[in-house]
């Protein structure tokens, strides 16, 4: 992945942020640069810390390295962050009202439900039983992408463009839409270090409208960023064993 790949993600959400802007009360815009800033820090210090494998000569499957990089620059800044900003960014031990929890948690289901069907059907199958894949995908996606997503930058994101609207005593804005959609993008859209730009539009659609979907609603029932990290790791495993069929 070349180091133009972040800005290109940037310059691609720049016109739903415009569009979020003229369409929602306004917050504090000085959040806007932190997300801005936090982001492009966060994904740099991924990408030297994997090539800081490359000059130690470790070899593994997956990027173990940048994501405990990342987990590691979250934690310091959340160290940084008072008390209220914890709950707020869904870093608490407490949740919402039990049926608002269960309410997020059925919907999440049937939106596993169908993922699971869809990908039993399209899903290459007969590979090959990896330990690191499912140590992996069992931790790493899940904590440091939830922290992240749903956690700091909806969180950041909601300071910024105020939530308007209500569903079920439950606050929603700007902010939720734009980390889906961020996540999907981030998936889907790379640049090569040959500078090629590869856009995965079914990578990208897909993972917005179901699976960012999904654990975005599992976050704000529940008002607690640890469902959302436990709902995302179950996706991957499934993923993870629905390959090796």
């Amino acid at each position: 992945m070349s180091l133009l790949t972040p800005i290109l993600w940037i310059l691609l959400l720049l016109p739903v942020l415009c569009i979020a802007y003229f369409q929602s009360a306004k917050g504090q815009l000085t959040y806007l640069l932190l997300f801005i800033a936090y982001f492009l820090t966060d994904v740099y210090v991924q990408i030297l810390s994997r090539q800081l494998d490359t000059i130690l000569g470790w070899h593994t499957r997956f990027a173990w390295t940048g994501k405990l990089a990342s987990l590691l620059l979250a934690v310091v800044f959340i160290l940084c962050m008072t008390k209220d900003q914890w709950k707020a960014a869904g870093f608490t031990t407490s949740t919402n009202e039990p049926s608002k929890v269960r309410f997020g948690v059925w919907v999440f289901l049937g939106f596993l439900a169908f993922d699971i069907v869809f990908k039993m059907i399209l899903f290459p199958k007969g590979g090959q039983f990896n330990a690191e894949t499912f140590a992996f995908q069992a931790t790493m996606p899940g904590l440091t992408e939830e922290i992240l997503f749903r956690g700091l930058y909806l969180w950041m994101l909601d300071k910024v463009f105020l939530p308007k609207w209500q569903v079920k005593g439950i606050s929603f804005g700007w902010g939720l839409i734009i980390v889906t959609f961020f996540f999907g993008l981030t998936h889907g859209v790379v640049v090569t270090p040959d500078h090629k730009v590869k856009c995965d539009i079914i990578t990208i659609v897909y993972l917005t409208l179901i699976s960012a979907v999904s654990v975005g609603i599992l976050r704000k029932f529940s008002g607690n960023v640890l469902y959302p990290i436990l709902g995302h790791n179950a996706i991957n495993l499934i993923n993870a064993t629905i390959r090796i069929l």
